[in-house]
Order: structure tokens, then C-alpha cells, then sequence
């Protein structure tokens, strides 16, 4: 039996979008001579569909796609994943289910039993958990077809007290189907392969894994879809980041691959790189917009979210703006204007003196007798921001944001400000993995120039200003925000592990101050495993861990 693992980019609730390739996908399959076609968990709607699932309509078009895929399962069998009516009368309305459609028809509909709610998922808002888990037929074979985190609960990943696989699996399985919608995160490859291989050790069993690729919104896809023959060993991978199709052969005792040439595995730096060019090329692809604005400060975090979008969307969709105040070095202009050329993205260089002495000017009968302070540098970011916000609005880009991790961590931004934008390209990059991507980016040939990477980052808002002097060196601001942020450290864990108390108490408190900051930033493209955002839910007004 040839099975056909069809990873493709799915656009949410673009129902005709998603017809178009799948049915491509069932042509290209049945070319190959494919007895049987695999698509990801909730194919049809795009992954994750969120309160669209509550409207009737958006179900009656989900389920008008899968029956038409079905009329296209003469001769092939097509599993694919969609929403399914809850016809019991007992608890929510849909569950989340994975379709087998064979010769015109739906012949079985196997339900997700587990429904993560934890990071960035929340499944139990919207389906019913599944009554109970069965194996699927079909020409002889007998499948145990699972749905995402239902394989995941195994080792430490193992949250939940029913397994259905455990379940699937006393009914004597021959083979092994999980369809999924799994994000990537720089933990995620590791992760996904422990979780396989060892589903395939426990049970001897072969297994077909088919994953989304793409990115909706803040979420990135890496596909990544693979075969695991019994002995644990890969017999098909997918690239990561791209749409492909792939076939093994069950031939009654195990998982053989047809030729196939070698995928590169992309791990570290690489994998954040694409995954981050990813996120932007879908955004605006999906969005219907092509053309990019970004605030260029001669800074660290501004070149390289000012590469990646052009490797996204071109070089002629990109352009910058510098904007200059009293405060900037000459390095920030020449700086700039070197990597805009390197990189052929246009540019204009706009001051915001004028704005910046209007501004004072009009202020200036409320502020007598008070000296500067945060507030005038807090005029000139916001000057930038509507500049920038002017030209969206005037020439329809989308403005590309450049705060890091490590800035909305701990409040170190304006909000209106730098803050603004459509797209968080690197919110989910601390300040030292900025710089481990350039470096990486630069690894062949100088595309950022070396005196940005080497120079002291500054806001440049106020006189010799540097980061350090607001701010820990990042080296040491990094590790401490990571071991509160990803690990979720208390303060006594963190002087535990050397951290000194002030250091910890100050970090502490503008962490959780900043919340009602973060709350009002662009989505971000999620890399990590806590990314600010849907997946870390904190309160605003709280007194915890201050």
C-alpha cells in the first residue's frame, strides 16, 4: 500500500484556497499511484480556525469541503482533519476530528482525545474530547490514527491520565498515523523526534507523522513530516519550512521509502532564520499586503528585522525610514545607509527636529520649572511612530516592528512609540540571540555591517545615552530573564543560582510592571517556547513575585 503524506501551507478559513491545493494534492497522489492520501489535523479550516469555530456557517462550509473532498476518493483512500458535529446531545457542539473518505464516502471520523490547553493552545474551549478510541480499516490494514498532542502523551510530556494510543494499541495495530498541527519553537525539532521515537519503541509500531507548514498570524509551521519505520529509524522526512509531498510503501510487515533526496535538517540559528522569514512572508501573503515600512536606527534589532523582510518579501517591497533627532550619531546615518545598500531596500531620511522643537514648544507652558526626564524622550520615539503610522497609512505598508525580547521584558520601549507596528518580527529574540542571528546571518559575508554589531546599543534619546545605563549587561539580563520567563523561576531560585538579590528585584519588578505593556504590542512571531503573548497569560494588575 503506498501512502502519500501530503504537508501543505493552509490559510485560515480560506475554504477555496484550501480546495484548490488539496485537490491538486489528490491529483498529484493518484499521478503517483498512492493508495492512500494524508493531510494535517483541521486541513480544512487552517489550524488554529478560534471562535470562528462558533459560527454555524464557517462549520457548513467546512463540512461542504470535506464531502467534496470525498467525491475525490474514488480508488484512494484521503485522511484529512476538520471540525465534526457533536451529535450526542452530550457536551460542546464539535469535536476535532480526523475524516478516512474512501470511494465517495465518509467512512469512519476518529475524535482528538486530548485538547491542550496549555502555551498557545486552547482546545477545550471549542471540542468535546473524544468517548472513546478505535482503530481505522482500511484495505486490511489496521490504523491507529491519532491527532497531535494524543501521541505526545509519553515520558515528561506525559499531562494526561487517558492515552489513547494505549487504548489503540490493545486493539493490535499495524501502523501508526498521527496528523498534526504542531508550531515550531527552537525546543519543538528536539522534542518532536523524543515524542516519535519513542511512541515507535513502545509499541514496535511504524509511523506516519503529517504536520502543517506555514504560518498563521504569530504561529509558525515547520512541517517537518516524517515516516519512523518499527526500528525506529527514518525512512521519509519532509523539509522543514516549505510545502512538500512525500511516499512510503506498507508492504505487510513495515514502512519502506521510495528514493528520495537528502533533506537537509535545519537546527539553531538556521531554523530561526527561516522560520522568522516565514512568519513574515505569510503574514503579509495572507493579509493581501506586500510591502513593508520599518524605522531604520542604525541599531542591532532594526538591520536585522530590515534583512529578514527583505529575504520575505524582496528588496523592492522594503522600505526604511531614518529619522534623526538632535541626539544621533553620525554612525546611525552611515550605518544605515550601508546596509540599505547592501541590502537594495529603499530609504528616506526624514528628521523629526521640527516635530521634536514643535512639541516642546506647545508642552512647554505645562512643563515649566520641571527638568527633562523620560517624558521628552518618550516625545521623540512617539514622533517616530506616527511618522511611521503616516506612512502605512499613505502608501499601504505594514510596519514592521523592531523591539527584542529582552526590551519587552523589562519596559525598555515606548509604547506608541517603537512599540507600534502590525508584526513583532523579533519579540521573540532576546538581545544576545540578535545578535547570535546576525552573526550567523553575516557567517559567509558582511551583509550588517560590523560596526552595528559591535557598537554600544543606545536608544540614542538623550545625550551619550546607552542601554547599560538603564539596563544589566544583556549577557547577564538574558540568562536571568530566561530562567523567569521559559522556566518560570521563582526569585529564591534565582538567587540560588548566583543571581544577586538587587539585580533579581529590580529585573522582578519591570518585568511584571510591563505587563500592561505587552498586552498593547503587535502580534509576535512565536520561536520559543514562552513567547510573549497567548502563550503567557498574565494578570496586569498583580502584586505576585514584586
Amino acid at each position: 500500500m503506498k501512502i502519500a503524506l501530503a504537508q501543505l501551507n493552509y490559510h485560515t478559513g480560506n475554504f477555496e484556497g484550501q480546495r484548490k491545493q488539496m485537490l491538486a494534492a489528490v491529483g498529484d497522489a493518484r499521478a503517483a499511484g498512492a493508495d492512500l492520501l494524508v493531510f494535517a489535523e483541521l486541513a480544512i479550516t487552517g489550524y488554529p480556525p478560534r471562535d470562528f469555530l462558533e459560527f454555524d456557517h464557517f462549520i457548513a462550509q467546512s463540512d461542504g469541503l470535506v464531502q467534496e473532498l470525498a467525491s475525490h476518493s474514488i480508488g484512494m483512500g484521503i485522511i484529512v482533519g476538520a471540525p465534526l458535529r457533536n451529535l450526542t446531545g452530550k457536551g460542546k457542539p464539535l469535536f476535532n476530528a480526523a475524516y478516512l473518505l474512501h470511494e465517495g464516502e465518509i467512512k469512519q471520523t476518529v475524535a482528538k482525545t486530548l485538547l491542550p490547553t496549555y502555551d498557545v493552545f486552547d482546545e477545550y474551549r471549542y471540542f468535546e474530547p473524544a468517548f472513546g478510541n478505535t482503530l481505522v480499516q482500511f484495505k486490511g490494514v489496521m490504523l491507529a490514527l491519532s491527532i497531535c498532542e494524543d501521541l505526545w502523551n509519553v515520558g515528561h510530556h506525559a499531562r494526561y491520565v487517558r492515552d489513547p494510543l494505549d487504548e489503540m494499541q490493545a486493539q493490535e495495530a499495524d501502523l501508526i498515523i498521527n496528523i498534526a498541527a504542531s508550531p515550531f519553537s527552537r525546543e519543538q525539532q528536539a522534542e518532536r523526534d523524543y515524542v516519535l521515537t519513542e511512541q515507535v519503541k513502545r509499541w514496535k509500531k511504524p509511523l506516519i507523522y503529517v504536520n502543517h507548514v506555514g504560518a498563521q498570524t504569530e504561529l509558525i509551521f515547520d512541517g517537518s513530516s516524517m515516516a519512523i519505520d518499527a526500528n525506529g529509524n527514518k525512512c521519509l522526512q519532509l523539509p522543514a519550512f516549505a510545502p512538500s509531498m512525500g511516499y512510503v510503501v506498507w508492504d505487510g510487515s513495515g514502512l519502506k521509502h521510495e528514493v528520495q533526496a537528502a533533506i537537509k535538517i535545519l537546527e539553531g540559528e538556521e531554523a530561526v532564520h527561516e522560520a522568522l522569514v516565514l512568519g513574515i512572508r505569510d503574514y503579509f501573503r495572507k493579509l493581501g499586503f506586500n510591502k513593508a515600512i520599518i524605522g531604520l536606527s542604525g541599531g542591532v534589532d532594526s538591520a536585522l528585522v530590515t534583512v529578514l523582510a527583505a529575504r520575505a518579501l524582496g528588496a523592492e517591497n522594503v522600505h526604511t525610514l531614518l529619522m534623526p533627532s538632535r541626539y544621533s550619531s553620525d554612525h546611525s546615518i552611515n550605518d544605515s545607509q550601508a546596509l540599505v545598500k547592501k541590502l537594495g531596500v529603499s530609504h528616506s531620511i526624514l528628521s523629526i527636529e521640527d516635530a521634536f522643537v514643535a512639541m516642546e514648544s506647545t508642552l512647554a507652558p505645562f512643563f515649566e520649572g520641571r527638568a527633562p526626564d523620560l517624558t521628552e524622550e518618550n516625545l521623540q520615539s512617539r514622533i517616530r511612530g506616527m511618522l511611521l503610522m503616516a506612512h502605512t497609512n499613505k502608501f499601504g505598508y505594514i510596519l514592521l516592528n523592531t523591539s527584542n525580547k529582552s526590551e519587552l521584558a523589562v519596559g525598555y520601549g515606548t509604547l506608541y512609540g517603537d512599540m507600534c507596528g502590525g508584526l513583532s518580527v523579533i519579540g521573540d529574540l532576546y538581545k544576545t540571540e540578535v545578535y547570535s542571528l546576525c552573526r550567523f546571518i553575516n557567517r559567509e559575508e558582511e551583509v550588517i555591517p560590523e560596526n552595528i554589531l559591535v557598537k554600544a546599543p543606545s536608544a540614542e534619546l538623550r545625550p551619550n545615552q546607552t542601554d547599560q545605563d538603564s539596563l544589566p549587561d544583556y549577557d547577564v539580563l538574558d540568562q536571568l530573564l530566561y530562567q523567569y520567563i521559559e522556566e518560570r523561576k521563582a526569585p529564591a531560585d534565582l538567587r540560588a543560582m548566583g543571581f544577586e538579590q538587587a539585580l533579581v528585584d529590580k529585573v522582578m519588578r519591570l518585568v511584571n510592571m510591563n505587563e500592561y505593556k505587552r498586552h498593547q504590542t503587535p502580534p509576535i512571531l512565536r520561536v520559543s517556547s514562552k513567547a510573549f503573548g497567548m502563550g503567557r497569560r498574565m494578570p496586569i494588575v498583580a502584586r505576585y513575585l514584586q
